[in-house]
C-alpha cells in the first residue's frame, strides 16, 4: 500500500475542479507527491478516455516519474505509464500516461494541431518557465479554444506564483499545505570569504555528515564543481559514505546509481539543480546548498544562449530545501547567512526572459502565430524576438515577408539550434559531428583557438581532450546522421560559416590579431595563437565582452568559398561619409560581405552634392565656429524677436541641411571648415525684407562724423565700438543703436583705450579735461583741443611748422 502523502488531501479537490473547468493550477511543496499521484488520479477518475501527457524538464526526471508511478501500479515501464524522451522511449499499445520532456509536446503540436488522443497536459515543475514549457502552454491554450474544448490542463509547481498562471489559463488554484516531513533550516554563522567556492562546500558538507544521519544531497552548479568537491571528499567523508556524481550530462545508468538507494552505509550525492525538481533520491534527510545555480542566458557575442553562474534564487532554495524532506525529518545547510537570505531574489528570471528566442520563433512561425495575439505568462520582449526572426531570415528559414519557407519547416524537425540545424542541412557529412561539437562543451580548454583540433579529437581523438565530453559528442553526432545526410560542403571553416555568417571575421590592419565581424562587432584572438595571422576566420564562441569580445574557438575560411557560399550578398558599395578619427569626408568605393570590406579603392568622382551631405556630420562635430564678421552677425540676428528666424545655435545646427548645404561646395575636412566663410550662408536666410528690418534695428556698422563705417560689437551687454577719440569730436549727442547707448570705447593716436563711455557729452563736460592733459604730452603732434565739441573730427596729426 502506497503511504500517505500530503498531495493526497487535496486530490479530490483537484479532480473536482478538473470536471468542472477543464483546467487547474495546482500549488504543492516539494515532497508532497504531486509528481506520481495527481496522473494516476486522473486515470483512476475516468476524466478522459485519451492519453495523460505529463511533461518534465529534464530526461532523468521523466524516466524516473515513470518508473515510480509504474512501480506503484505493480507493472514495468512502457505498460499503463510510459515515457518519451530525446533518444530513448518506453510506451506501448496500452500506455495511458506518458510522461514526456517538454520539447517532444511541441513537436507533437506542430505535427497535430489537434492532439489527437491525448486527453489531458500535465506541466509539471512549471515554476522553471522554460521556453518550450511556455510556449507548450500558449499553443495549448489556443488549441482548447479552437478545436478541443475537452481538453484537460494541469499546471504544478512547487514555487510557483500562481496567479499569472491561473490568470492566463482561467483556471483555479488549489495549493496543498505542507510537506512530509519538516526540514530544519541551518545558515553560516558569518559570510564565508568567496561564497560558493568548491572549498566551502566540501566543509560544510563535512559538517553536516558529522553532525547528522542519513545520506547527503550537495548542490553545486555544474560538473567542473562537481568534480573538484568530488576529488576533495573522497577519503575526506566517514567510512560509512560513498560519493556519487549527478548531472544532466551523464548517461542514464550513471544516473540511475546516484538516485538509487546506497548498497550499504550512507550516500553523498554531488548534483546540480537537476535535483531540485520531481526526482526522489532514496535515503536523503540532508541538503547542502552551495548557494549557486547555472542557467541558459542569451549571449549576444555567440548568438546562442551560454550557461553563467549565479546566485541561487529565493524560490529555488526552498524547493532544494525540501528534499531534505521527502521521506523523513532533514536538515538544510546553506553556505550564506540568514541575513544574506534576504538580499536573494525572489524567483529565477523565466527562460523567455533571459534565453535565446532564435527557435521559439521559428516555432512561432511554424505554428503560424503572432506572439502579441498569444496568451504567454511572459511575453517575449519585442525587440528580442526581432533579432530573433534577423537571424531566422539570415539562414533562409523565414521570408522577407516573416513568413516560414520550406527549408524554415526543414530546421524546425531538427533537434538543433535553427543556427546548428542550417549547417546540417546545408553542411556535408562533417557538419552532424561539428553541430554536435558545438552544442556541447569545449571538450579541449585551453588548446588553442583553433576548431578543426577538436574536430580532430571527435574524429580520431587526442589525449589532452576531455573524454566523456567526446562520448557525448559522439552519440550525439551519430544521432544527427541517422537524422539527416547532406551533400553540401565538409571544410570546417566553410559549415561554421553556415551556422555564423554574422560571426564571419576579417583582420584588421596592425600587428594586433584584432578582427571585425560581418555582424558589426569586433573580436580579438590571443596573441601567438596559431590562426592570429589569418585573414579570414570564422569565430564560433566568444566572449561576452559588448566592446571586443575574445576568440575562444574560430576556424579559417577560405576567400574563394567566402565568395562562392555568399556572393549573394557580396556587392561594391560607395562610401561618402565623415570621419571622426580623420576628421574628412570619405569617399571610397569598397566590396563588402556585411561589415567586412573585401577590396578598398578611391572614389575620386564622388558626387559634389553627397560630398556637402556628408560634411554636415562633420559641422556637427567641428561646430559652426563662425568668424569675426559671421560672429557680429549671429548676435544681431539673435536680437531680434520673434517671430524673426531663430539663429540660435541649436536651430541652426538642427536645420543644416535647410540653409548651409547649398554653400559647401568644395568643403571637405576640418582644414577646409576652418577657412569656411559662414557669413553668406547665415545672411541667405533671411529675405530682403528681413535683412531691412535687421539692419534697421540693429545696424551693423556706425558711421563715424568721417564717413567710416565701423562694425557694431552686440556680443556684451549693449552694443559696442572701437574708434579714436579725435575722430568723434564735434559730437554732442550719444549714438544710439537697438534702442540702447552705444559703449564707445575711444582710443589714444596708438589704438589703445582712455575712456569707455555711454555719455559722450558728459565726458565732454568732466572727464576730457584729465585725459587731455595727459594725451597731450604723449601725443604732441596731435589735436587737443580746450573744447571738443567746436572742434572738426579728424584722424590726422597736426601740420608741421614750417
Amino acid at each position: 500500500m502506497s503511504p500517505v502523502l500530503p498531495i493526497d488531501a487535496v486530490l479530490p479537490q483537484v479532480i473536482a475542479a478538473l470536471r468542472d473547468a477543464g483546467r487547474v493550477v495546482l500549488q504543492a511543496p516539494p515532497g508532497a507527491g504531486k509528481t506520481t499521484r495527481v496522473p494516476l488520479a486522473m486515470l483512476d477518475a475516468g476524466l478522459t478516455t485519451g492519453r495523460i501527457l505529463m511533461l518534465e524538464p529534464r530526461r532523468i526526471a521523466a524516466r524516473a516519474a515513470a518508473e515510480r508511478m509504474s512501480a506503484t501500479l505493480g507493472e514495468d515501464v512502457g505498460g499503463t505509464v510510459g515515457y518519451r524522451v530525446r533518444g530513448a522511449a518506453a510506451t506501448g499499445p496500452a500506455t495511458r500516461i506518458e510522461v514526456v520532456t517538454e520539447g517532444i509536446l511541441t513537436r507533437m503540436l506542430q505535427d497535430d494541431p489537434e492532439l489527437s488522443g491525448v486527453g489531458a497536459v500535465i506541466f509539471d515543475e512549471f515554476h522553471e518557465r522554460s521556453l518550450n514549457a511556455d510556449l507548450g502552454l500558449a499553443l495549448c491554450l489556443e488549441v482548447a479554444e479552437a478545436f478541443r474544448d475537452d481538453l484537460l490542463l494541469v499546471a504544478m509547481s512547487a514555487t510557483l506564483d500562481a496567479g499569472p498562471v491561473a490568470d492566463i489559463m482561467a483556471a483555479p488554484v488549489i495549493t496543498s499545505e505542507g510537506r512530509s516531513h519538516p526540514v530544519t533550516p541551518k545558515w553560516l554563522e558569518r559570510p564565508v570569504g568567496s561564497s560558493g567556492s568548491e572549498r566551502a562546500v566540501a566543509d560544510l558538507a563535512l559538517t553536516a555528515l558529522g553532525e547528522n544521519a542519513g545520506s547527503a544531497l550537495v548542490f553545486l552548479p555544474g560538473e567542473g564543481e562537481i568534480r573538484k568537491v568530488e576529488a576533495l571528499l573522497n577519503g575526506a567523508v566517514p567510512n560509512d559514505c560513498t560519493v556519487a556524481p549527478l548531472f544532466g550530462a551523464m548517461d542514464f545508468k550513471a544516473q540511475r546509481r546516484a538516485i538509487a538507494p546506497a548498497p550499504s552505509g550512507r550516500k553523498v550525492v554531488l548534483a546540480t539543480s537537476i535535483a531540485e525538481t520531481s526526482l526522489t533520491i532514496e535515503g536523503i534527510t540532508i541538503v547542502v546548498d552551495g548557494g549557486r545555480a547555472r542557467r541558459a542566458r542569451f549571449d549576444p557575442s555567440s548568438g546562442m544562449s551560454r550557461l553563467v553562474t549565479e546566485r541561487v534564487t529565493r524560490a529555488e532554495a526552498t524547493q532544494r530545501a525540501g528534499r531534505a524532506g521527502r521521506m523523513a525529518p532533514g536538515v538544510a545547510y546553506k553556505l550564506w547567512t540568514r541575513g544574506e537570505e534576504g538580499a536573494l531574489a525572489a524567483q529565477p528570471p523565466a527562460e523567455i526572459e533571459a534565453g535565446d528566442l532564435t527557435g521559439f520563433a521559428l516555432e512561432l512561425a511554424l505554428w503560424g502565430g503572432h506572439a502579441e495575439e498569444m496568451r504567454f505568462v511572459t511575453p517575449p520582449h519585442e525587440g528580442r524576438l526581432a533579432e530573433a526572426r534577423r537571424v531566422l531570415r539570415m539562414l533562409d528559414a523565414l521570408d522577407g515577408a516573416g513568413r516560414i519557407t520550406d527549408h524554415g519547416r526543414a530546421l524546425a524537425r531538427l533537434p538543433l539550434h535553427p543556427r546548428l540545424a542550417h549547417m546540417v542541412m546545408r553542411g556535408g557529412r562533417r557538419a552532424p559531428a561539428l553541430a554536435a561539437l558545438l552544442a556541447e562543451r569545449d571538450p579541449m580548454r585551453g588548446a588553442g583557438v583553433d576548431l578543426s583540433l577538436r574536430v580532430r579529437a571527435v574524429e580520431k581523438g587526442a589525449p589532452d581532450a576531455h573524454a566523456p565530453t567526446l562520448v557525448r559528442i559522439r552519440q550525439e553526432t551519430k544521432r544527427l546522421a541517422r537524422t539527416v545526410s547532406g551533400s553540401g560542403p565538409d571544410d570546417i571553416g566553410l559549415l561554421a560559416a553556415l551556422a555564423y555568417p554574422d560571426r564571419i571575421g576579417l583582420r584588421r590592419k596592425g600587428d594586433a590579431p584584432r578582427y571585425v565581424l560581418s555582424g558589426g562587432k569586433g573580436a580579438v584572438m590571443p596573441q601567438g595563437d596559431a590562426l592570429a595571422s589569418v585573414r579570414l576566420i570564422v569565430a564560433t564562441d566568444l566572449d561576452g565582452d559588448p566592446r571586443e569580445a575574445r576568440i575562444r574557438q574560430a576556424a579559417p575560411l577560405d576567400e574563394s568559398d567566402l565568395r562562392a557560399t555568399f556572393g549573394g550578398q557580396i556587392a561594391w558599395e560607395t562610401l561618402c561619409a565623415w570621419s571622426r578619427r580623420e576628421k574628412c569626408v570619405l569617399t571610397r568605393q569598397q566590396e563588402r560581405f556585411g561589415a567586412l570590406v573585401l577590396q578598398d579603392r578611391a572614389w575620386r568622382d564622388a558626387p559634389e552634392d553627397q560630398v556637402a551631405l556628408a560634411m554636415l556630420e562633420g559641422v556637427r562635430q567641428l561646430g559652426l565656429a563662425p568668424g569675426k564678421a559671421a560672429a557680429r552677425f549671429l548676435a544681431r540676428a539673435r536680437l531680434m524677436p520673434a517671430p524673426f528666424p531663430d539663429f540660435g545655435e541649436t536651430c541652426l545646427l538642427d536645420t543644416l541641411e535647410d540653409w548651409l548645404l547649398p554653400h559647401l561646395s568644395g568643403v571637405r575636412s576640418a582644414e577646409d571648415w576652418k577657412a569656411f566663410d559662414l557669413l553668406p550662408a547665415l545672411r541667405a536666410r533671411l529675405d530682403w525684407d528681413q535683412q531691412q528690418a535687421l539692419d534697421q534695428a540693429a545696424p551693423a556698422h556706425f558711421e563715424t562724423p568721417l564717413g567710416r563705417q565701423i562694425p557694431i560689437d552686440y556680443s556684451g551687454a549693449q552694443p559696442a565700438v572701437s574708434l579714436r577719440l579725435q575722430e568723434v569730436f564735434g559730437v554732442t549727442r550719444h549714438p544710439v543703436v537697438a534702442g540702447q547707448p552705444v559703449q564707445m570705447t575711444l582710443l589714444s593716436p596708438a589704438h589703445r583705450p582712455v575712456q569707455v563711455t555711454t555719455d559722450l557729452p558728459n565726458f565732454w563736460a568732466s572727464s576730457y579735461a584729465d585725459v587731455r592733459k595727459d594725451m597731450r604730452g604723449q601725443y604732441p603732434k596731435h589735436p587737443w583741443p580746450e573744447d571738443p565739441t567746436q572742434a572738426d573730427p579728424t584722424l590726422r596729426a597736426k601740420p608741421r611748422s614750417r
